[in-house]
């Protein structure tokens, strides 16, 4: 069963693999043909890693493959917080399975569905639009004049590969001052890239008239505006919902509080150490499910919910970025929740200076650094010498 990622061919870690591992199976350099060596590595060997954590720990045996689930619902009306789920899945060659379970843990990713913005113009605009979602090469815009909106990572990325190929790139953003450093040394280094105000409307005659009045004649428009949460499977009789692509109420991220333990979200919080963070709540989920650990009563977890918006909204934070972390502390108390270590220092150290080196060297802070020594305390750590013994690094 084909499944189309949001994965463009030149897509890179934008973190170096040490700091991406799980805690138990490290992300070592592997020699060998086809093998990425780089600390920055292309998406597919990422996928190895993953393939071969799944191999050892015997995951796969455990997946089933070319199966779509269409359905989750209540099996009955909710009487407490125990109940049984329906899940009606797709199986090969067409074939519908109906099939019950305890629980269900919901962690189908945070790339799957693209948001798009609102233009004027944008439904009667003939000319190519597309959604990053959908990109894979720069060939065909070759020569063309691409307006692209948005100033995420993607759009970094994106954005100076077209610079190789395309006549003009126009990057337009709500807001120039979320631009990082290195992004705006980029533009103003590349004859070709441009930076452009927030588009008022898209006209029939291919012209893109942005607020300050100016314009262009564009070929294409790139949109590279991120993606919602979306769970059209999912029907929980509105206790769980998605507003302005806040998924609650969740009791951290994780535990819908009138539908816990039979169902939880793993791999919702962005703006993380990805992969730490969420081993952080398999587990937790897992020992709840257990009985190792108890929840809160419901009543209990909707309060810490409740406080928690406020709280976000005392910060001044948009509801669109509930579930945006960045802070490592918050990563350390969910941690506690479930005896899971705190992130280990080299690697809140070592993201931390890759983020400081992509703002100032976007084009290069994946190929060249200035970390040796944590680098050393790294690979020198329990994290990868009780796998793999000692490491000796020359310098």
């Amino acid at each position: 069963m084909e499944v189309h990622s949001s994965i463009y061919n030149s897509l890179r870690l934008l973190s170096p693999r040490e700091i991406m591992g799980y805690t138990d199976f490290p992300f070592l350099v592997k020699e060998g043909l086809g093998r990425d060596t780089r600390r920055f590595p292309g998406h597919r060997e990422l996928w190895l890693y993953l393939k071969e954590f799944s191999v050892h720990f015997g995951v796969r045996e455990l997946i089933r493959f070319n199966t779509r689930v269409e359905y989750v619902g209540m099996l009955e009306d909710v009487n407490d917080v125990d109940y049984d789920l329906s899940i009606d899945r797709v199986e090969r060659n067409g074939e519908v399975v109906e099939e019950v379970f305890d629980a269900v843990v919901v962690g189908n990713g945070q790339y799957s569905y693209p948001q798009l913005p609102s233009i004027k113009g944008m439904k009667t605009w003939k000319r190519k639009q597309m959604h990053s979602h959908v990109y894979r090469v720069p060939q065909p815009f070759q020569n063309q004049v691409v307006v692209m909106v948005g100033n995420s990572l993607s759009a970094q990325d994106i954005s100076m590969e077209l610079a190789g190929v395309a006549k003009e790139v126009h990057i337009s953003s709500r807001s120039q001052k979320n631009f990082m450093e290195g992004f705006s040394k980029v533009i103003s280094k590349h004859e070709k890239l441009h930076l452009r105000p927030q588009i008022e409307s898209l006209e029939e005659d291919g012209r893109v008239l942005f607020v300050d009045g100016s314009f262009v004649v564009a070929d294409a428009i790139l949109y590279c505006t991120g993606y919602k949460y979306s769970f059209p499977f999912l029907d929980t009789k509105g206790l769980v919902t998605v507003d302005d692509n806040r998924v609650g109420p969740l009791y951290h991220h994780t535990f819908p509080p009138l539908l816990a333990p039979s169902l939880s979200f793993v791999g919702i919080p962005r703006k993380i150490i990805a992969f730490p963070f969420f081993e952080s709540q398999g587990k937790w989920v897992a020992q709840v499910l257990s009985g190792k650990r108890k929840l809160p009563s419901p009543d209990d977890m909707m309060r810490s919910v409740q406080e928690f918006y406020r709280q976000r909204e005392a910060d001044g934070i948009p509801k669109h970025e509930t579930h945006d972390i960045i802070q490592f502390e918050y990563a350390d108390k969910y941690a506690d929740k479930t005896g899971f270590p705190h992130l280990e220092e080299w690697r809140k150290k070592m993201c931390l200076v890759a983020l400081d080196n992509s703002d100032v060297h976007l084009e290069t802070y994946r190929d060249s650094w200035d970390d040796e020594e944590l680098l050393q305390e790294a690979l020198q750590s329990p994290h990868f010498t009780q796998h793999i013994g000692p490491i000796i690094i020359s310098t």
